[in-house]
């Protein structure tokens, strides 16, 4: 692109007289919709009520036939009309009308222009100065400068180009201020979804840590009965010893390679993590030491399911209830909480739902990626999680986990 000062100057000119309008804005009264919805109605009434002073003036008290008296009032409205969605447009309307409308004035007036002439090209002229860019905007008030230059008084000359570069000066300030927050805006929804994405990689990061000893614990027992099987066994022929060694190998690799992935997947601040992964079993010390905190939590566990839980659905099951029970103590303080545990032939259910709060929460919200690990955690497994109010005012997750079923990519 030609950045050439001259070309951009004859572009900015050429968007100042004919080019296409600036951009209309957020409007004055969008944090007011209840008020907004009277600013059209209010307007009409308002351009109506100048234009009737307008006429009165020009006809009576500067002595202008009926049918100039008309178009001039209709000169002074129209930018005000064309102003909310047209600015340019309006200003280019109002530049005319400071040319033309100044037949018959009298002598003792500061200006040509009747009073709602010139206090709705001022208005015009702000607004315009606060929407384009510094090119178009020098070129305006070059323009706008024109009319006052030739056709006001000498005396009050001054006076009125200092109110035009005034104008200029804050209206670039609040076209910068503008964009500026238009700018912060953009980067913190950036961020927020930034954010978002690294909550949700970092919780699939700690759920594939924690699969690791899963898996870990399966590998090495696999090694160690394909290692022992031919002391176990009797008359073990040996190509089938020698199979028992290359799967209890091969189950080392594995072990092997599974170790350099977690050392990959384990971030700087994390150390090695030696405790056992929880499962089922532990819910009932965790429901304990959340009673004892203060929290009132009941817990119904039933079972139909003959098998054990498989490791990976029963840590599952154990990190959705673990954090259900913190959002709880977290956002709903003072409420009881109930924990429901379902064991079924094909899969497991668990829900943690809350009564209303006692007491509107006085600690911090905490990040807000809990459902995110909840429900990485549920769709690891193939698995489903919903979360959402109750319609007493309560809170309630609910995640169903299948045993066996093909789960996402982690």
């Amino acid at each position: 692109m030609n950045r050439h000062p001259i070309a951009v100057a004859l572009r900015a000119l050429r968007q100042t007289l004919w080019g296409p309008d600036a951009p209309p804005g957020q409007p004055l009264l969008a944090r007011w919709p209840r008020l907004a919805r009277y600013a059209a109605p209010v307007g009409l009434l308002a351009a109506l009520g100048l234009f009737w002073i307008t006429l009165a003036v020009e006809s009576s008290d500067w002595g202008l036939p009926i049918p100039i008296a008309v178009l001039f009032a209709a000169m002074t409205v129209a930018p005000l009309l064309a102003l909310p969605r047209r600015p340019l447009l309006a200003w280019r309307l109002t530049v005319l009308a400071l040319l033309i409308c100044t037949f018959n004035a009298p002598t003792d007036t500061p200006g040509p222009w009747t009073p709602p002439l010139a206090l709705g090209s001022i208005a015009v002229v702000a607004v315009v100065l606060a929407r384009v860019d510094r090119p178009v905007l020098a070129w305006v008030v070059a323009i706008t400068a024109v009319p006052v230059l030739t056709l006001v008084h000498p005396e009050n000359r001054a006076a009125v180009l200092a109110l035009l570069g005034a104008l200029a000066i804050v209206g670039d300030l609040i076209r910068r201020n503008r964009l500026s927050r238009r700018a912060l805006a953009a980067q913190t929804e950036l961020s927020e979804r930034e954010q978002e994405r690294r909550a949700v990689l970092e919780e699939r990061t700690r759920i594939a840590r924690e699969l690791h000893d899963v898996v870990a614990h399966h590998m090495s027992l696999i090694a160690v009965q394909a290692e022992t099987a031919p002391y176990r066994l009797t008359d073990v022929p040996a190509p089938v010893a020698t199979e028992f060694v290359a799967i209890a190998a091969s189950a080392r690799d594995a072990l092997t390679d599974m170790r350099r992935l977690l050392g990959v997947l384990r971030s700087e601040t994390s150390g090695p993590q030696t405790a056992p992964q929880p499962d089922l079993t532990d819910l009932g010390a965790m429901i304990d030491a959340a009673r004892r905190a203060g929290l009132p939590v009941t817990l119904d566990a039933t079972g139909g399911h003959d098998g054990q839980v498989p490791a990976p659905v029963g840590l599952a099951a154990y990190r959705i209830v673990q954090e259900g029970l913190a959002n709880a103590a977290r956002h709903a303080v003072g409420a009881a909480v109930r924990v429901t545990v379902r064991t079924g032939p094909s899969g497991l259910g668990v829900r943690v739902e809350n009564s209303p709060a006692d007491v509107r929460p006085t600690t911090d919200g905490g990040s807000g990626h809990g459902l995110t690990g909840m429900r990485e955690r549920a769709t690891s497994l193939g698995g489903t999680f919903t979360a959402g109010p109750l319609p007493d005012g309560g809170y309630a997750v609910a995640a169903e986990l299948p045993y066996d079923a093909e789960g996402g990519d982690v």
